[in-house]
């Protein structure tokens, strides 16, 4: 029983670990800033180079013991540090890490530079300090805040954002902790608020959602007071001894309802006997004894003057 337990454990452990290390895959490189004028500041009110992460996940990614470096040489030049809540990114949301060299000002601050006017690689390992997650090459000529990112949040090819619009609709904003894509409309809401201009669609929709789930909960409870009786049944079979072999074996020797209902009137026909003629009715004479107990004269009051006749 122990062994059975313990290997019931660490497959719960190896599932456990295989699960996180598989969900931290997810994090990408998502837009770095090499040369930081007048973008975001960091806690200290400094402008430094900076570099986002992206969760892909739809489900929180923890990031802590992960490594990002500037050096494939050196995977492991900074460990993002452990026991920091923070490090914990939501589904679909970012992180910015602080390129200033200066890892002692908090977790979000690397222990390297980004330099500007040459290539800057960038990458991040797993908790191995081996395993590749994704990994990024800047331009050298990427100007002075501007950024370099992809087209949408964790896809897409990489490209030069200056943070002004084109004038073709497509915005080329630098988006630090945010989505890379701007969306101010949902395509599929308006798609859906066209096609049922009156709200019928959805009043079925929510009518079917409803009723679904009540279905659901019948079905529930109905199965749930199935096994609770059949639960119950086992108890009281356990508590007088009978095993359930015996139970099936003996249960089809009992008289059925139909059967007890038929001796039961039975008996009472035969010890309620009546007249044999089915339409006279018997009225037998009740004699009761007087009893001086029970009369009624010596409750009554006398009236004063009146003597008793």
């Amino acid at each position: 029983m122990k062994k059975k337990l313990f290997m019931l454990t660490m497959s719960l452990v190896v599932m456990a670990s295989a699960a996180f290390a598989q969900s931290r895959k997810a994090v990408r490189i998502n837009e770095v800033m090499v040369e930081n004028q007048s973008s975001i500041v960091d806690d200290y009110g400094q402008r430094h180079g900076w570099i986002e992460l992206f969760n892909g996940n739809f489900a929180p990614i923890e990031i802590s013991s992960i490594y990002i470096t500037d050096d494939p040489a050196n995977p492991t030049k900074y460990p993002v540090p452990l026991g920091d809540v923070n490090t914990k990114i939501a589904k679909r949301q970012h992180v910015v890490f602080f390129a200033d060299g200066e890892p002692n000002k908090g977790t979000f601050h690397t222990s390297f530079v980004l330099t500007p006017g040459q290539e800057n690689w960038i990458g991040i390992y797993d908790a191995d300090g081996q395993t590749l997650i994704d990994e990024v090459t800047v331009p050298a000529n990427l100007p002075a805040d501007c950024s370099y990112a992809r087209t949408a949040d964790g896809e897409g090819e990489w490209a030069i954002r200056t943070g002004e619009n084109t004038g073709d609709g497509a915005a080329t904003y630098i988006t630090p902790s945010s989505a890379n894509i701007i969306k101010d409309t949902n395509k599929k809401i308006e798609e859906f608020a066209n096609r049922d201009a009156n709200g019928f669609g959805m009043t079925i929709m929510a009518m079917c959602i409803v009723f679904t789930a009540l279905l659901v909960l019948c079905l529930c409870f109905y199965g749930i007071g199935a096994i609770s009786k059949q639960i119950s049944k086992l108890n009281k079979m356990r508590a007088q001894g009978i095993d359930k072999s015996e139970a099936a074996t003996t249960g089809s020797n009992h008289d059925s309802g139909e059967e007890i209902a038929a001796i039961v009137m039975a008996l009472h026909q035969h010890l309620n006997a009546h007249d044999t003629e089915s339409t006279v009715l018997t009225i037998n004479k009740v004699k009761r004894a007087y009893s001086p107990w029970s009369s009624k004269i010596y409750g009554l009051r006398e009236v004063p003057g009146h003597p008793h006749r």
